[in-house]
């Protein structure tokens, strides 16, 4: 069954440029946690500057997609779950910019030696999301294949647990020299790069069940 009733050329590119917008902020994310690993501030305020854009982008067009549909675009048994996964999808680069900027304003002290696991949970937490991307797209035009792209959501979204999990551990058991106050304060900035992830999630469980329900 398709979702759009009619020819609606518009729309489906203001829907595509929707997810373009989240896919760039993503690449943002995962680039803007490098250039502040690194200690590139300016490479890191660029990444900033980008995402806020992006996020104004996307707010932008969220209202424009969530006004189009009522002109009845859109078979109106669809327009309910639609508008929520544009909403989902626009809570994953609000979560993307609110990252970058609670680093922005506290300017967390991150040891060296913990680099290359922040990295590889921005990683899995990014590509968590990054992924979601073309399982949402494919809803509108091949909704079949929905279900086996969500699958590498959910890995990527298990992935982040891990590496989180064990990141913790390691800052809490192991990092003797930190004192209390410090690795809270890290554990807080893991917490808003694995919370990408679990944005993702909630979007792909809704996806999951918009799709179920079209190919019906």
């Amino acid at each position: 069954m398709a979702v759009f009733t009619r020819t609606t050329k518009n729309l489906i590119i203001k829907i595509d440029e929707f997810f373009d917008n989240i896919d760039l902020g993503i690449l943002v994310f995962r680039e803007g946690i490098k250039s502040y690993l690194n200690k590139d501030m300016e490479s890191f305020q660029r990444h900033l500057q980008k995402v806020d854009t992006l996020e104004s982008n996307a707010d932008k067009l969220q209202r424009e997609i969530e006004n189009d549909m009522i002109t009845h675009s859109i078979l109106p048994q669809h327009r309910a779950e639609v508008a929520q996964l544009i909403d989902e999808l626009d809570e994953i680069i609000d979560g993307v910019k609110s990252t970058l900027h609670e680093i922005d304003i506290e300017i967390p002290e991150i040891p060296e030696e913990l680099n290359n696991d922040i990295i590889r949970l921005a990683e899995a937490s990014a590509s968590a999301a990054e992924e979601l991307v073309p399982a949402a797209r494919a809803y509108f035009k091949a909704p079949f294949t929905v279900r086996e792209k969500l699958l590498k959501v959910y890995y990527f979204e298990s992935e982040t647990d891990k590496i989180s999990f064990n990141l913790k551990k390691k800052i809490f058991h192991e990092s003797r020299e930190l004192d209390l106050a410090h690795k809270a304060h890290l554990r807080y900035i893991i917490h808003h790069i694995e919370n990408i992830s679990d944005l993702a999630q909630k979007a792909a469980d809704l996806l999951s069940g918009m799709a179920i329900k079209i190919v019906m």
